[in-house]
């Protein structure tokens, strides 16, 4: 996999505060209807999908040290907004820590209150972040409190499909081979507790974590 380049740093600054003027303020007449909203960090470069065999590295630096002001200044002031519906609410800054470009902030109302609960696997073993490893934000990082869970990538056993959903034999048994070659890395494996489904088991494979901050 080869790691792009990224230059400009002023152009990128512009375009977080873009990003930030876009989902500072939320919308309550959105989440009302949604029972739900999220803000992901769509700053270009790092909100582009990877294409071929090349990708963009994770923000670092000042970069990550703007977009992550940004998450917080965000859980702030949804925070504020949501206090004024007067009725129990979900909201989570989520904070990948090697994956920092999948951060974001997300909250849920009514239905979708305790959906997101399980939406991470928290080991028993809990650890603690670290806030001096956030630099000046490590005071914002402490006031808030922590769960240590997984970032994971999921599959099951119905992930390769079948092989007329392929253009050639050959891209399905090439899948396949790919499939059952990671299938030989360290995973978590889960059993669907639905008798009636076609998926009998979930593969999860750990990426790294994911720190899970809210009052």
């Amino acid at each position: 996999m080869r790691t792009k380049k990224i230059r400009g740093f002023k152009q990128i600054l512009h375009q977080i505060q873009e990003w930030r003027s876009q989902i500072i303020d939320l919308d309550l007449d959105v989440v009302r209807s949604n029972q739900r909203d999220y803000a992901k960090i769509w700053v270009p470069p790092y909100s582009y999908l990877a294409i071929g065999n090349s990708t963009y590295p994770e923000p670092k630096g000042q970069t990550r040290k703007e977009i992550l002001e940004v998450l917080l200044d965000t859980y702030v002031s949804w925070k504020t907004t949501l206090d004024t519906l007067d009725e129990p609410y979900y909201l989570k800054i989520w904070l990948y820590d090697q994956r920092f470009s999948q951060s974001q902030v997300v909250c849920g109302i009514k239905s979708f209150l305790d959906f997101y609960e399980n939406t991470f696997y928290k080991p028993e073993d809990q650890k603690k972040i670290d806030p001096a490893n956030y630099g000046k934000l490590g005071n914002r990082i402490q006031s808030l409190e922590w769960e240590y869970a997984w970032d994971e990538e999921h599959f099951d056993d119905t992930s390769i499909g079948e092989i007329d959903h392929y253009v050639t034999e050959k891209d399905f048994y090439e899948t396949r081979r790919w499939f059952k070659e990671r299938l030989k890395k360290p995973h978590r494996k889960i059993k669907n507790p639905d008798p009636d489904s076609d998926i009998k088991e979930y593969y999860s494979f750990r990426h790294g974590t994911v720190w899970i901050g809210g009052e």
